[in-house]
């Protein structure tokens, strides 16, 4: 007798639990929030979209999925004296079909050259930038000590030091005031 008292007390705790009680609430709920939503239309990017309100009235009639039976669907006024005004557009499939998993995919791929591309674009130029301000810096330094007056000296080929003469000093400065000249810009 207390065998079957305990059994009895198990069937009980396993099948009249809250956890019991919220599935089986949710399991007949479900089809409900389908029965609140009446309309089911396609959106522009093909997207399904649920509402308990019809969709606006740019959204064409074959892109409507489900309606209320009692319901038709209702002309806009001025539409009817507007489409017979205005020639029909040819069909464009792009706008028509939404686009596939492939041409999404195609579509970022290329975006992320694009952005790559621009970043390495971006990269040299800031490192042409940075180069082109160090030469200037070079050539202000280069200048301050050409209009110091202190004797400068120079190698040649052989590696042989000699100093500037005032006519090799001018030349440097006149060489050094044309690359100035373009640091300024």
């Amino acid at each position: 007798m207390k065998k079957i008292a305990t059994m009895k007390l198990l069937q009980r705790r396993h099948w009249g639990g809250p956890l019991f009680a919220a599935l089986l609430t949710a399991l007949l709920t479900a089809p409900l929030a389908q029965a609140q939503a009446p309309y089911i239309w396609l959106d522009d990017k093909g997207m399904k979209q649920l509402s308990d309100q019809p969709p606006p009235p740019s959204v064409p009639l074959n892109r409507i999925l489900r309606q209320p039976r009692h319901v038709q669907a209702a002309p806009v006024p001025g539409a009817a004296d507007e489409a017979a005004a205005t020639p029909p557009a040819p069909p464009d499939d792009k706008a028509k079909r939404p686009s596939t998993l492939a041409e999404r995919n195609a579509d970022f791929n290329k975006r992320k050259a694009d952005a790559a591309d621009a970043s390495q674009k971006a990269a040299q130029e800031a490192a042409r930038q940075s180069a082109a301000a160090a030469n200037c810096d070079n050539a202000r330094s280069n200048q301050m000590a050409l209009d110091s007056g202190i004797r400068m000296s120079a190698f040649d080929k052989d590696g042989q030091r000699s100093f500037l003469t005032d006519a090799q000093r001018a030349e440097r400065s006149k060489q050094n005031q044309a690359v100035l000249a373009g640091c300024a810009r």
